[in-house]
């Protein structure tokens, strides 16, 4: 009994000791203090064991060497990696319920089975790197260090959304995080992103941006324009194809000749990642950053898989099987290889990963009581946020003379 008892503290004892101050990037979600004391947390030494884990799947590297199959992490990080993924995604289906009880109108676009590739680049980023992506970008802003209320608030229309109410799902927003949205149309935030970094450049800021975009966005010019741009100026982007195999309900195969995205840049060097581990997305993009702060543009590809149809106004299984969808959930789901992965390093046992669960799983209901009570905003936020206020702009009539505005 002692033996056990001694056991358990431990394991409760390493739960509880994430420190996000510690970690490459703050945004992962901290555990709470409540398994275990502060104080003995920091009796216990657990602060930060280093850990080596090599990843199952190679990289495919185009015009570069391939980084090192053995990734350094820590109990803390994969601890961190485990709740912040579950977190999205009851998030997510907790979107997905309000969805169906009419609470969010409009267009929602899910992020279940993706959380690997948001969560594992976070770990190798800071505040002074930027991410652009396109309409997919719920668990973003959350790993950008935006909250679940925002969250939920803000897919409502409520006051207490990170666009104020007014983006709704497709327009998440968080400039302090170095979160630039939230884009709703098709690749349009790919020269977006060559911009931010360019303005990097230009100030001096030592970190990159992050331009996100799926493969069904990966055929568009402008793509090709922002790579073409960024590899003459040199500009520390790097651009990352979530390639979860369709583009809506069309599969890589029949829109693209070569759905190798990997190497699409051409002479900008790439390399395909394994999108579902989060350590394989980890070591990919402390690469990635690597080179593009020395050497410019980089194209990263994460093989990855989304659960939910490409919409909520798709469901799914019309351009695939059913069994392809459960495949993938048992196979190769990032949430539950990071389980096994606790498990067989005797991070945590199974019951302290369902104390994390349910831990996770309250926080998301306490945000969605409080973003169902946030209230909408005001009328006159119709107008705001659209002028530059104080160059005394006017605005005119179809005639120019009979309905003349001056804007503040």
């Amino acid at each position: 009994m002692a033996q056990q008892l001694c056991h358990r503290t431990r394991s409760l004892l390493r739960l509880s000791a994430i420190v996000s101050s510690s970690s490459a990037s703050s945004s992962l979600i901290p555990l709470s203090d409540s398994i275990i004391p502060r104080q003995q947390q920091q009796r216990a030494g657990f602060a930060g064991d280093a850990l080596t884990v090599d990843v199952p799947v190679p990289f495919k590297a185009h015009k570069c060497d391939a980084p090192s199959l053995s990734v350094e992490t820590s109990a803390q990080e994969l601890l961190s990696f485990f709740k912040t993924m579950f977190t999205m995604r009851r998030m997510e289906i907790a979107a997905d319920s309000l969805y169906k009880s009419k609470f969010i109108r409009g267009f929602c676009h899910l992020y279940d089975g993706q959380e690997a590739v948001c969560v594992g680049m976070e770990a190798s980023l800071n505040q002074k790197d930027c991410i652009i992506t396109a309409y997919r970008d719920h668990c973003i802003h959350l790993s950008r260090g935006g909250t679940l209320l925002e969250v939920f608030a803000e897919l409502m229309g409520r006051k207490d959304g990170c666009s104020l109410g007014k983006g709704g799902s497709m327009h998440m927003y968080n400039k302090k995080g170095g979160f630039f949205g939230g884009n709703g149309i098709v690749g349009a935030q790919t020269p977006l992103g060559a911009g931010l970094a360019f303005a990097q450049k230009y100030l001096k800021v030592d970190g990159v941006t992050m331009t996100m975009y799926g493969d069904g966005a990966a055929n568009q010019g402008q793509l090709f324009e922002a790579m073409n741009m960024a590899a003459l100026w040199s500009l520390p982007v790097i651009f990352v194809c979530e390639n979860n195999h369709y583009g809506m309900g069309t599969a890589e195969w029949r829109s693209a000749k070569s759905p190798e995205y990997y190497k699409r840049g051409d002479y900008v060097p790439g390399m395909k990642v394994d999108g579902m581990d989060c350590l394989a997305v980890k070591q990919a993009v402390k690469y990635a950053k690597e080179h593009a702060l020395k050497n410019g543009p980089f194209v990263l590809e994460f093989d990855t898989y989304r659960y939910h149809g490409h919409s909520m106004s798709d469901p799914g299984s019309t351009y695939r099987t059913r069994d392809e969808i459960s495949g993938v959930r048992q196979e190769r789901d990032p949430i539950e290889r990071i389980r096994k992965l606790l498990l067989s390093l005797e991070i945590a046992s199974v019951s302290d990963l369902k104390t994390l669960e349910k831990e996770a799983k309250s926080e998301v209901d306490e945000a969605l009581a409080k973003a169902k009570e946030s209230p909408q905003p005001d009328t006159s936020e119709l107008f705001s946020h659209i002028w530059v206020k104080g160059y005394g702009a006017e605005a005119y009539g179809a005639d120019r003379k009979e309905v003349v505005v001056k804007l503040p």
